[in-house]
């Protein structure tokens, strides 16, 4: 119990501060886009917990194990760090470096659209991010990669806290599919996700609406079902037609360039500050 207590609060001391960093400035954890990173968040994630392993295996060698002779032999407490939590990590560094590289190379070739996340009002970027894709939506693919990954970290820790002093969990070989799997299916999305336009935001003044977002080469825009002659800035990337007559927001907008369509994008006219009387 006591060393299961220790291993807990070396994990708290040793995740928290990473947590707080994070969250107060998620860069390391951002894509291109300044979205957060999917393969990059669970890449980072699984390397917590094996530094943390380690370390607690290591601590508890050097105190209750009773020193050197703790790791020695070929049922030690580390004899399966090569067969299973080194798969278990490789996965998902895998998958982060090929995803980088894929979309780096489609992004080159314009063969998919990456347009900036539009700004939060706390700086802070939603955790929803991980599991959806560039215009809000859920991705099946990235929701079940992050929750199997989820699910294989939650199953190694608690099997760890149960038993301390055995070293690492004797975990099946065959685990490293818990993440492997889910990793390729979420690189193979990587190529086959087709370069939809993307909406992030709009504006509306002097009865014009200006859209914002990326993929808009040969883009028409729909304004409440309504198609309307749009003027693409190739300084900005952005969309600025005329509004319809009788429009008035919410609207609800969708851009089609070549064939295809971005998501449907709800625009709401921002709420008037209350003024203060004296």
């Amino acid at each position: 119990m006591t060393s299961a207590l220790c291993a807990l609060l070396l994990l708290a001391a040793l995740a928290g501060p990473i947590c707080l960093r994070l969250r107060r400035n998620p860069a390391l954890i951002t894509g291109r886009d300044g979205r957060l990173s999917t393969s990059t968040a669970l890449a980072l994630a699984w390397t917590v917990v094996l530094v943390w392993l380690l370390l607690a295996v290591l601590g508890h060698g050097f105190t209750a194990g009773g020193g050197v002779a703790y790791f020695r032999g070929t049922d030690g407490p580390l004899s399966n760090l090569t067969t299973v939590y080194l798969p278990l990590l490789g996965g998902p560094y895998v998958a982060l470096i090929a995803a980088k590289t894929v979309v780096g190379l489609r992004v080159e070739h314009g063969s998919l659209a990456k347009p900036p996340a539009a700004p939060t009002p706390t700086g802070r970027r939603p955790l929803r991010e991980l599991i959806a894709n560039d215009s809000g939506r859920t991705d099946l693919v990235d929701l079940q990669y992050v929750t199997l990954s989820a699910v294989t970290m939650l199953y190694v820790v608690l099997f760890f806290l149960a038993d301390v002093g055995t070293g690492l969990p004797r975990l099946p070989e065959e685990i490293w599919a818990l993440t492997g799997a889910p990793a390729g299916a979420y690189l193979v999305n990587k190529f086959a996700t087709r370069a939809n336009p993307v909406i992030t935001g709009a504006a509306v003044s002097g009865g014009h609406v200006t859209v914002e977002g990326g993929g808009f080469a040969d883009a028409r825009l729909t304004v409440d079902g309504t198609t309307v002659p749009a003027l693409a800035d190739p300084l900005t990337g952005t969309l600025t037609a005329p509004l319809p007559p009788g429009s008035h927001p919410p609207l609800t907008l969708v851009v089609t360039s070549r064939g295809l369509r971005s998501d449907p994008y709800c625009y709401e006219a921002p709420a008037i500050p209350a003024q203060r009387t004296t």
